[in-house]
């Protein structure tokens, strides 16, 4: 009984501490037009050491403006070098730090942001939800113009009426909200057939512009070389990522649900060394009416150093000038041997740097960076950073002595399960997803629509992007692949395997186990898949049919595999064109095919 009635008074304790918190109460007011950032940023600090709360906007319009946001500092994974964006200092609409238990309830309301901005961060909080909510800008960084007349010598364009522009001396400039475009990057979108082609900004900035009528600009120049088609979007960005659409840093169990991320400035929403995130319906796609087709200025969702379970269910991606899901690690380049157990580490990648890649008690894979050979594991004793660009880091135990300058180091630790179901990839001028874990990957029923490059790239280098790891346990299966690959011809495999090793070990293989089976290929052209150092891989029970979306190559192989062992290609469907196989550095043992 006394257990009982001490359950029954922790329980009522618990609802007496739990606290909805309506951000009305603190000043900010839906479809007012008026900055709520400060009224907002107060209600969120009344969560703080409260056990359970929910942050209620009613429904409604809510505008954030830079002037009276928190400042941060922050390097963020794959985002800008010392010399794109040397400062790391960013105005956050949202800022979640250090909370724990908290729902942002959106209600269906739309979240307006002014000037270059990251929507929200949450940094070293846990048990955060963020749902029933849309982000937008009230100028977004994307550029975009609709060409409509095209002669060699002059192109005329309907600019959209949310790209702001102003001809100067008779050169057109893009323009925002305290903004201004300098580092062009143009991509061309094609938007009956959903495809996006890489373009270049530099014939219309040779050009001169003349406005013809409101929002329709003539540009005069040679144009002889422009390859376009009237209707097509010219998108316009710049090419350095100073802001990411969202971020969350050192922070675990994060949850959004019903989100639509209409635009994002720079890289999409980026989750750095994060612990089990849950998405679910989000969608990174323009607003259904807008007329506009670009929602980030790179990747939709990036994932960097995260560990736990990363979920994605049921959301979409459309409009995307990089890939919607990129999910790896980080090596680090041994810079010097300081002592037996004492290493200085390097970031490499100039995207890349700036943040702890290591904390005390992570355990660490020692790595011959030319072979992507793991040779030994060590756990992290201490680890600093003394300058942007490296660490010091000392272990609990001597690392091997085969270890040498050049070789990399990879954080085991924060490596995570991925599982991908019911989404849509399309409307990308690059990959579908890029994936690169050593834990339990599934990618299942989903849709990956003419998608610019593969339509799934599994990777892992030590030498270019410095994107880590190894896949030990990959299924693909019951998805659906329909004429994707097109900017990566002749090369344009649905699905690549491609580990950046220019050594190779004898009997080690970068990748393992990757099932891919009973998903349906929609192919254009010859290519399916190809595949490097990769030991057990099967490709079964798979459907493949012919199209007519884009002219075919000259033939070439279906299957292109190199270096790789305990390969099965069974039960396919092929109809009457029986593919080809290519085989390098491989013996008949390796492989097991029905096909003759």
């Amino acid at each position: 009984m006394k257990r009982y009635i001490i359950l029954l008074l922790c329980c009522m304790g618990y609802q007496l501490y739990a606290q909805t918190v309506d951000v009305t109460q603190f000043g900010a007011m839906p479809n007012s037009f008026a900055d709520a950032t400060a009224s907002v940023q107060k209600a969120i600090e009344t969560a703080k050491g409260k056990p359970n709360t929910v942050l209620n906007f009613p429904k409604g319009r809510y505008d954030f403006w830079p002037d009276s946001a928190v400042e941060t500092y922050y390097y963020i994974s794959n985002s800008s070098s010392e010399v794109e964006f040397p400062l790391k200092k960013q105005r956050v609409g949202l800022y979640l730090k250090d909370l724990e238990n908290l729902t942002l309830e959106g209600n269906g309301s739309v979240f307006v942001f002014h000037g270059k901005m990251i929507t929200w961060v949450i940094d070293g909080s846990e048990n955060i939800r963020i749902q029933n909510l849309s982000v937008n800008y009230e100028r977004p960084g994307m550029s975009e113009m609709t060409l409509q007349e095209m002669t060699p010598t002059s192109v005329t364009a309907r600019v959209h009426p949310d790209s702001k522009f102003a001809i100067i001396n008779g050169q057109l400039e893009w323009y925002g909200e305290k903004w201004i475009t300098k580092n062009h990057h143009a991509v061309l979108v094609r938007p009956a057939a959903g495809t996006l082609f890489y373009s270049n900004w530099d014939v219309f900035a040779k050009s001169r512009a003349e406005q013809i009528a409101p929002g329709t600009v003539k540009f005069t120049g040679n144009f002889s070389g422009f390859k376009a088609q009237p209707g097509d979007v010219l998108t316009v960005r710049d090419r350095y990522r100073d802001y990411v659409g969202a971020f969350n840093n050192r922070s675990k169990n994060i949850s959004l649900q019903n989100i639509n991320m209409y635009s994002m400035h720079g890289l999409g929403i980026v989750s750095q060394f994060c612990e089990n995130l849950n998405y679910d319906n989000v969608a990174v796609a323009p607003e259904p009416g807008s007329g506009r087709v670009i929602a980030s200025s790179a990747d939709g969702m990036h994932f960097s150093g995260c560990k736990g379970q990363i979920t994605l269910n049921n959301c979409r991606y459309n409009g995307m000038h990089d890939d919607p899901v990129n999910v790896h690690g980080i090596h680090l380049k041994v810079s010097e041997i300081v002592s037996p157990n004492t290493l200085k580490l390097k970031f490499m990648h100039h995207q890349t740097y700036g943040f702890n890649a290591f904390i005390p008690g992570d355990t660490v894979a020692y790595v011959h960076s030319a072979a992507l050979q793991i040779f030994a594991q060590g756990i992290v004793k201490t680890a600093k950073l003394i300058s942007e660009r490296e660490m010091l880091v000392a272990f609990e135990k001597p690392f091997p002595a085969t270890l040498k300058v050049g070789d990399a180091l990879e954080n085991v630790t924060w490596t995570p399960s991925v599982k991908i179901t019911n989404c849509r990839f399309e409307g990308t001028i690059s990959r579908g997803t890029l994936i690169t874990t050593r834990r339990k990957v599934l990618i299942e029923n989903n849709v990956y629509y003419r998608t610019g490059m593969h339509a799934i790239l599994i990777e892992n280098d030590a030498m270019g992007w410095y994107e880590s790891g190894p896949v030990t346990d990959v299924t693909i299966r019951n998805n659906q692949f329909i004429e994707c690959g097109f900017n990566s011809a002749p090369n344009n495999y649905a699905i690549k395997i491609n580990p950046e090793n220019s050594e190779f070990v004898k009997n080690y293989y970068v990748h393992r186990n990757i099932t891919i089976e009973n998903n349906v290929f929609k192919l254009y052209d010859y290519p399916l898949l190809s595949a490097k150092s990769t030991n057990g891989l099967k490709f079964n029970h798979n459907r493949i049919e012919k199209s007519s979306f884009m002219p075919v190559g000259k033939l070439r192989a279906a299957f292109n595999f190199l270096g790789c062992t305990n390969v099965q290609l069974i039960g396919n469907q092929f109809g009457t064109e029986k593919p080809e196989i290519l085989l390098k550095e491989m013996v008949k043992a390796d492989i097991k095919s029905d096909i003759k």
